[in-house]
């Protein structure tokens, strides 16, 4: 008994019709080929949002938020403080505006190895507890004095 490639040797076919023996031919393709031909009104019936944008877009601009920092990375920013002009002392004690430095919350992270009191617009309770927030930092004295 011949094999069934040989039995079909002269057959343009080997009996499956024009397009079944290549690859995804009866089902009119692999994946979604066709959407926009042939199966297009399938796509209109179970996937009508399948082709265009959706959503929208975020600008390429970066949105800040604010900047936060620990009550324990106090003495590493000193030197920041001091180039910012932010930094005095009173005795022991560091008086730091963190609103000059471009600091917007104070957080109760670590501890604070001096005394501190410290001019900021937003502090957590838990750094409260650490260390003094005063409410406004003091205004120079009108002259540049």
């Amino acid at each position: 008994m011949p094999s069934r490639t040989r039995k079909f040797r002269g057959l343009r076919t080997h009996g499956r019709g024009i397009k079944a023996g290549r690859g995804a031919g009866k089902q009119g393709g692999r994946g979604n080929a066709g959407l926009h031909k042939y199966k297009f009104k399938s796509m209109l019936i179970y996937a009508p949002d399948h082709f265009g944008r959706h959503g929208f877009h975020r600008p390429g601009a970066p949105v800040e938020g604010p900047t936060a920092l620990n009550v324990g990375e106090l003495e590493a920013f000193v030197p920041s403080l001091e180039a910012a002009g932010a930094l005095s002392r009173d005795g022991t004690t560091f008086v730091a505006d963190l609103a000059k430095a471009g600091v917007d919350r104070l957080l109760g992270g670590g501890t604070a190895a001096r005394p501190w009191k410290v001019y900021v617009a937003h502090a957590s309770a838990h750094a409260r507890e650490k260390v003094t927030v005063l409410a406004e930092p003091p205004v120079a004295a009108p002259g540049g004095a």
